[in-house]
């Protein structure tokens, strides 16, 4: 098995034990205002978007790192891994959940898992196949614009579906 592919395999799993946990750091912490600056303070879809992108991006600090020669646009791939893999959550929930008419916890479950191995096949992907990282200052910058989107709103989320723990009270929870 080739190292990045190893590397994938490892991430999904790293990325769906970490998503679990930080189901829960918020509640477990006392509703620590830093804490909910990183996991979900709430229901909503875009609290759980969250899940992915946290554990994913902290996991490919590690791995780009690690994968640095094996491919030429590594850190490009992950970065395009993270957005697929979180995007994937509400784009998969309101599909299913839209078709159904309602959600089920386990398809939730299902829903978060399944998001985060495309975020990594994305990576694997890219990596191979990549042969320039041209774009990679525009993708750091959607990154970390989604990381102060996911600080703001989760204090301030504005008024839309998405971010409604009312539309999707039951969207992921796990208790």
């Amino acid at each position: 098995m080739d190292k990045l592919k190893c590397y994938s395999i490892v991430g999904v799993i790293f990325t769906v034990v970490m998503g679990v946990i930080g189901h829960f750091v918020y509640d477990l912490a006392g509703e620590n205002f830093i804490a909910g600056l990183f996991f979900p303070v709430n229901e909503s879809t875009w609290e759980h978007m969250k899940l992915v992108f946290f554990p994913m991006l902290l996991y490919s600090l590690f791995a780009e790192h690690k994968l640095k020669g094996e491919s030429e646009c590594i850190s490009k791939a992950f970065m395009l891994g993270i957005l697929a893999g979180t995007f994937a959550i509400p784009v998969i929930f309101y599909t299913y959940s839209g078709i159904l008419g309602y959600n089920l916890a386990w398809l939730n479950i299902l829903t978060f898992v399944v998001s985060v191995i495309i975020g990594f096949i994305v990576v694997y992907i890219l990596a191979k196949k990549c042969k320039d990282d041209k774009g990679t200052w525009i993708l750091k910058g959607i990154i970390f614009a989604l990381v102060i989107a996911f600080m703001i709103f989760s204090y301030y989320p504005p008024n839309i579906g998405l971010f409604t723990e009312e539309l999707s009270a039951e969207a992921f929870s796990w208790h």
